[in-house]
């Protein structure tokens, strides 16, 4: 099997499923109302924050993917955007499904070989690191999202 095509794999599993952790974005986002997403506990970042912060690097590697620029910075990846209400909620979060899926679908057509080069430039390191990278660091942020959920919900 492709290694690409297993990285897309792992990427779709934690997003949306069937891992063998047994825990996804998707599933643990699904009854999160935006007074939950939003809620403050202590100095921790909210879930909304987390959810944008997640996918923010998913969005920019997704640019590189298709052609594009690396043009994401650390230091915006926490500036989710003002959500007003759950309709606003509930679009947000269908628009980080669909632009998961537009991601995956993207890395599964990349030639392995592409994997050892470097992401626009050698200081991002290679493609197969920054995909790698964003698999552990979404899994990472989802055991926070697990645990603030928790505390928001007592």
């Amino acid at each position: 099997m492709k290694i690409t095509k297993q990285l897309a794999t792992h990427l779709h599993q934690v997003y949306f499923g069937g891992n063998w952790t047994a825990s996804n974005l998707k599933d643990h986002l699904k009854d999160v109302t935006l007074e939950m997403a939003t809620k403050k506990v202590n100095s921790l970042n909210t879930i909304l924050v987390l959810t944008f912060h997640i996918h923010y690097y998913v969005k920019g590697t997704m640019a590189v993917l298709k052609g594009g620029d690396l043009t994401i910075r650390d230091k915006y990846s926490f500036n989710h955007p003002k959500l007003y209400n759950e309709n606003d909620w509930q679009e947000f979060q269908n628009n980080i499904w669909t632009e998961a899926k537009a991601f995956i679908a993207l890395i599964e057509n990349l030639d392995d070989d592409i994997l050892d080069t470097f992401l626009s430039e050698e200081k991002y390191g290679t493609y197969y690191r920054n995909l790698a990278g964003i698999i552990e660091h979404t899994h990472y942020h989802l055991g926070q999202i697990v645990l603030l959920k928790k505390l928001v919900a007592k």
